[in-house]
């Protein structure tokens, strides 16, 4: 199983246990168990985007800046039928996205959905076999075709997704992963407005989170996101982590690559979407 996935850094004061705390919905922590990309990882894949799009990528053909990405929306559930989701949930879910990526030139058609009873799968884990499993037979499409998988994730997480620049290395691993609960009216208050998709799929397009490197490393890479010490929770006004001339602007709170609560997350700003740009044309366009 690869390892290049999205991933969650944050500093609290408990134990190192080995996972990442990210917020609590229904009275449970829920985290995320993905490692976070070195600093050389970020600086390559960063270095490849600039080559690569100068360049002109795909033979020299312009550069792209937006467009629709076809989605395969696969639903695992119980053999009893605990995670079903209706045509209307999963609408509700594309008009999220859709009203999420409006700005950026992005958008998103339902290409396929499709149910899958399976016990194994309905729990599935980071990294694990039923992953494996999962996705090797159900994944649709190409480097540019969007696999959306909903299950009632092993420990705790909220979702994980890979990055674009996987894709080469590992084409069926490529896809995002959420907890069918987060979806709009789903039981994950405070994640349940469909905003788990969003900060996914930004992963997916290939963002980083906001709070990437703390104060003083080189952060996402993404000139207009203020530096962020540690992920926000809930919805913090005026929090500023990361002070002083080299670290101007209180903390991206109202990002969706942050890890607020869904109905603070309303922005991706114009250096995400320059980024987005330049990994689908260098990772999944006409790949």
């Amino acid at each position: 199983m690869a390892l290049w996935a999205a991933a969650c850094t944050v500093e609290t004061d408990e134990p190192d246990d080995g996972l990442d705390e990210i917020g609590a919905a229904g009275g449970r922590h829920l985290v995320c168990g993905t490692r976070t990309p070195s600093d050389d990882e970020v600086r390559a894949v960063s270095g490849e985007i600039l080559a690569r799009t100068a360049k002109g990528a795909n033979g020299g053909t312009t550069s792209v800046t937006g467009g629709t990405i076809d989605v395969h929306f696969h639903v695992i559930t119980s053999s009893s039928g605990a995670g079903a989701l209706s045509s209307r949930d999963i609408g509700a879910q594309m008009t999220v996205l859709n009203d999420a990526y409006a700005a950026t030139g992005w958008q998103f058609r339902l290409a396929s959905t499709d149910t899958t009873a399976n016990d194994a799968w309905f729990t599935v884990g980071y990294g694990s076999k039923e992953e494996d499993d999962m996705k090797a037979a159900l994944r649709t499409g190409g480097a540019d075709d969007l696999n959306i998988y909903t299950a009632n994730l092993g420990g705790n997480l909220l979702g994980w997704a890979t990055f674009p620049n996987s894709y080469a290395r590992y084409p069926s691993d490529d896809g995002v992963i959420i907890l069918y609960s987060s979806l709009p009216g789903g039981s994950a208050a405070p994640y349940n407005e469909g905003d788990t998709a969003t900060h996914e799929v930004g992963h997916w397009m290939g963002l980083y989170h906001t709070f990437q490197g703390g104060c003083g490393g080189q952060g996402d890479l993404i000139d207009d996101t203020p530096s962020e010490k540690s992920a926000a929770f809930g919805c913090p006004v005026g929090r500023d982590t990361c002070t002083g001339k080299r670290n101007p602007g209180l903390d991206p709170i109202e990002n969706f690559m942050d890890y607020t609560d869904d109905n603070c997350m309303d922005v991706f700003t114009g250096g995400q979407d320059v980024r987005m740009d330049g990994a689908f044309t260098s990772y999944r366009f006409g790949k």
